[in-house]
């Protein structure tokens, strides 16, 4: 069995550096570059095959959290300057260049109701998800707020590991950025426990669902997914530049397309 793989790491510092822009999900680009089935199936059968599962697991959070260390103050850094428009369309480009190998994915050999219609249902999903009340997961005190804390906790869980969701994005909606931020910032774990949980349980919840659904329906469940990324361009969308920004941003869009493109059929 293969222990060490260099490539595994370099897209975990992918994944988890993109994952600090807001509005990019984490699980697009798992997808886009190859390395979201593999997850989902390391998740799913952590117990069925521990050894096998945590080396894979072990090396690409590992990587995911040396990209986040990484490129978080650069990609924040950058947002807050004038390359922040360049740099979301580079993003647009490469959610775009992702597209060709989910279509791979999905087996799709001639057009039919079903390649506009699931990826519809998936936009769709995101949308109802945008509508959830602000606040309703917020912390608070009694056996209710735990027990929406798990249930927030769940659907957290389900951002994680669908593509095309933002978590920050999705714990904003849900109400809870600051609280979270807060407590994390002055490590206070405690109230943070249930809503912990909920992620845990959520996770593996949604990783078993999912590899059940690939391998008996993969046709529909790679266009719905194809669905969610879709659903998520709207938040990185900073409109129609004008001058050379505008030729700036192009650039940057067909660098993301070519790179992740490539990337994306290198296993």
């Amino acid at each position: 069995m293969k222990h060490f793989d260099w490539v595994t790491i370099l897209k975990g510092m992918w994944v988890g550096g993109t994952m600090t822009v807001p509005g990019v999900s984490g699980g697009s680009m798992a997808m886009i570059m190859g390395v979201y089935d593999r997850l989902i199936t390391s998740v799913s059968n952590f117990f069925k095959e521990p050894v096998k599962s945590m080396v894979f697991l072990g090396q690409f959070v590992a990587g995911a959290g040396v990209g986040m260390v990484l490129f978080s103050r650069l990609i924040t850094w950058l947002l807050s300057t004038p390359a922040d428009i360049p740099l979301r369309f580079f993003f647009l480009g490469a959610v775009a260049g992702g597209v060709p190998m989910i279509y791979r994915e999905a087996g799709i050999k001639r057009f039919h109701l079903g390649a506009v219609a699931y990826p519809v249902i998936g936009i769709l999903a995101v949308v109802i998800l945008a509508l959830l009340p602000s606040g309703l997961f917020a912390p608070g005190e009694g056996i209710m707020s735990v027990v929406m804390q798990l249930v927030g906790g769940v659907i957290i869980a389900i951002g994680l590991v669908l593509p095309g969701i933002s978590v920050s994005q999705m714990l904003y909606m849900l109400g809870i950025y600051e609280s979270i931020m807060e407590n994390i910032s002055r490590l206070n774990v405690l109230p943070l426990i249930p809503l912990g949980i909920g992620v845990l349980g959520g996770t593996f919840l949604t990783a078993k669902v999912l590899e059940s659904l690939m391998e008996r329906h993969p046709q529909p469940t790679y266009l719905i997914i194809l669905g969610f990324m879709f659903g998520s361009l709207p938040e990185l969308f900073p409109g129609v530049p004008s001058g050379m920004d505008l030729v700036y941003s192009v650039i940057a869009a067909l660098l993301g397309f070519a790179a992740l493109y490539w990337m994306s059929g290198r296993e």
